[in-house]
């Protein structure tokens, strides 16, 4: 299952030289392994008066926020905020901000720049944090800026965790104030109840720190304690590179228990012990987990295309997609005297072939919208160039969905048309199909028989995803090599070299470096693949989306290309707009009995169309875990 050379960035692996050592993975773990100590990390504690508890109808009328770090105040943040109404009578009261103090106020949208630089970088801290980043998120919202996506961190669960109902009867901002001594009393002002807030956040984690909690990784942790026996395999995240990649979990008796992939292996894999991982499968396999073995990929697009090969290779029992690639079915135009439409698990030379379908029952619904369009046989006996005497036609030839060549006392010419115009729409232009099957859907839509109409609508679908696929993957893998490049953010070049739509080779220039000598080192040492039976690649069918959907990306340049890469112009991809194709009727159709709980898809998406098993996407988001 090798890629053939891993290539980090500017270097060329030498064969037999294991991942890690390329990737300088450190023997024993260091201090960065562990996160970022609390007294490093920036907090900004925030606070807000507002104009009652609903963002969706009431305005911010005081922000107030003080920075620290280590224990130390860096800087305060305080303003009025002229919410643009009457600040109600009983909100004046309670915080003694009035209507005529916020009249001369600036409105949030001329606050937002300043304090959105006042908390970059930082974690924002609140004492019943949704409520204030819901007016903040909603204040980005109406200002028209993103939200900065901080890392939040709430101190009620915190003090849930560490103060009990013995010591305070609640765990309000007042009462947790007066029980640890805060220098400042909260009175429903923005920057003194935030100013009390930072006495309290100092005093939870001064609590927490003889519990463990001395990084800030740890604080995910903290509001919702793991299981002793999960916390306790943190240790296998120890060592592990902080670099793209896959990573291997493995049982007591070094078996694949689960295969993942991301752009940070190490943080990636710390999240597993952390309350982040909801997943009760997946808490069951770190149970059993008793180590990790990381994969260094010189990019995140080949951590993607490792991961589909390592599943494949080892089916891991805890990973539910991409396991076994040689059970996704075809459907086939078999080669026989008078040719028929067969479900098969393998692609053989000379004839013609779409797919591979996520499941059998794709693959019927797609065979169904074929017969419903050409009057081919159904029935699965060979049947001979002329028939013999006495032969009798099915049923179907009387319903008139069959021309009947078994009953033939001559070959029957006119039966090989009718196969030759179901060939072009197998591999070509589909819209016989789709006009066919439109014209049904139309006629049960106009005598409300939506659910039938559901069910001829949903077979064009399974055609249509079934014709694409084969149509845009059968191209790739006709090519015998393709190289092409993206640039980089650091200003150098991924390059990868494919080969029958296989990944052969990847690798990244360094940045200003000149990217062809890599180009050529690439191609010249690249995994030798045989050409495959067209139209099924020459790797995991899953693996040919993604080898395409990385090419079909917006910056990738095309270097070099042995063969002819192009689809049919009137191609089973240019139908993906079911609506456009048949009609304004399937729009009432597909709103009314398709997108019911019967089929639960977009009509309109019908290019991928993998059920959950057999999604081609990554098993894990190719990307760090978020906090």
């Amino acid at each position: 299952m090798s890629l053939g050379p891993l290539l980090a960035p500017g270097t060329a692996r030498v064969p037999g030289t294991p991942a890690a050592a390329v990737a300088g993975i450190p023997v024993q773990p260091t201090l960065d392994d562990l996160g970022t100590p609390l007294q490093d990390v920036t907090f900004v504690v925030v606070d807000l008066e507002t104009t009652g508890g609903s963002s969706a109808d009431c305005g911010i009328t005081e922000i107030g926020a003080v920075k620290v770090r280590g224990g130390e105040v860096l800087g305060e943040f305080q303003t009025l905020v002229d919410p643009g109404h009457l600040v109600p009578a009983f909100v004046a009261r309670l915080t003694g901000i009035t209507s005529s103090m916020v009249s001369t106020a600036p409105r949030i949208e001329a606050v937002l720049p300043s304090f959105l630089e006042f908390v970059h970088g930082a974690v924002l801290v609140a004492h019943n944090a949704p409520f204030d980043v819901s007016f903040l998120k909603a204040a980005c919202r109406t200002a028209g800026y993103d939200w900065p996506g901080n890392q939040v961190l709430d101190t009620v669960p915190l003090a849930r965790r560490v103060v009990t109902r013995d010591e305070a009867p609640n765990h309000k901002l007042s009462t947790l104030a007066a029980l640890f001594r805060a220098t400042v009393t909260p009175e429903h002002r923005a920057l003194a109840d935030a100013r009390a807030t930072v006495d309290v956040l100092h005093a939870l984690l001064a609590r927490l720190g003889p519990l463990g909690v001395t990084h800030l990784e740890d604080l995910a942790g903290a509001t919702d304690p793991v299981p002793q026996d999960v916390r306790r395999k943190r240790h296998l995240a120890d060592g592990l590179p902080d670099s793209p990649g896959v990573y291997l979990f493995r049982g007591p008796g070094d078996e694949v228990l689960y295969v993942g992939t991301s752009t940070s292996i190490r943080r990636r894999v710390r999240s597993y012990f952390t309350r982040s991982e909801k997943r009760g499968r997946i808490t069951e396999m770190v149970r059993v987990a008793h180590a990790v073995t990381p994969v260094v990929c010189a990019t995140p697009f080949e951590a993607q295309v490792r991961e589909l090969r390592l599943i494949a290779e080892h089916s891991p029992r805890y990973n539910r997609r991409s396991r076994n690639p040689e059970r996704m079915p075809w459907v086939r135009l078999t080669r026989e005297p008078y040719p028929r439409l067969s479900v098969v698990r393998d692609v053989q030379a000379a004839a013609t072939h779409i797919g591979p379908f996520a499941s059998r029952q794709q693959a019927l619904a797609a065979v169904d919208a074929l017969h419903d369009a050409f009057p081919v046989r159904q029935c699965t006996r060979r049947l001979p160039l002329v028939a013999g005497v006495g032969s009798s036609a099915c049923v179907l030839h009387e319903m008139g969905r069959c021309s009947a060549p078994c009953t033939a006392p001559v070959v029957d010419v006119d039966y090989s048309v009718v196969v030759e115009a179901l060939r072009a729409a197998l591999e070509a232009d589909p819209a016989p199909v789709v006009s066919a099957l439109g014209e049904r859907i139309a006629e049960l839509a106009r005598d409300e028989r939506f659910e039938q109409a559901g069910e001829v609508t949903h077979r064009l679908r399974a055609f249509l995803a079934g014709a694409a696929r084969a149509q845009r993957t059968g191209a790739l893998a006709a090519c015998r090599e393709v190289v092409a490049a993206r640039a980089t953010r650091s200003g150098g070049w991924e390059i990868v070299v494919v080969r029958h739509a296989r990944l052969a080779a990847t690798g990244v220039s360094p940045p200003g470096a000149d990217p062809l000598p890599l180009v050529a080192a690439l191609v010249a040492t690249a995994e030798a693949v045989e050409p495959p039976v067209p139209p099924s690649p020459a790797c995991h069918p899953h693996e040919a989306e993604l080898v395409l959907s990385w090419l079909e990306s917006p910056g990738v340049r095309l270097v070099e290309l042995d063969g002819t890469w192009a689809c049919p112009v009137r191609s089973a991809r240019s139908h993906v707009d079911l609506a456009a194709a048949v009609g304004p009727v399937v729009r009432s159709v597909a709103s009314t009995a398709v997108h019911g709980a019967r089929y639960g898809s977009d009509a309109q998406d019908v290019v991928v169309e993998w059920s959950p098993d057999d999604d081609p996407r990554p098993e894990e988001p190719c990307s760090p875990p978020s906090s």
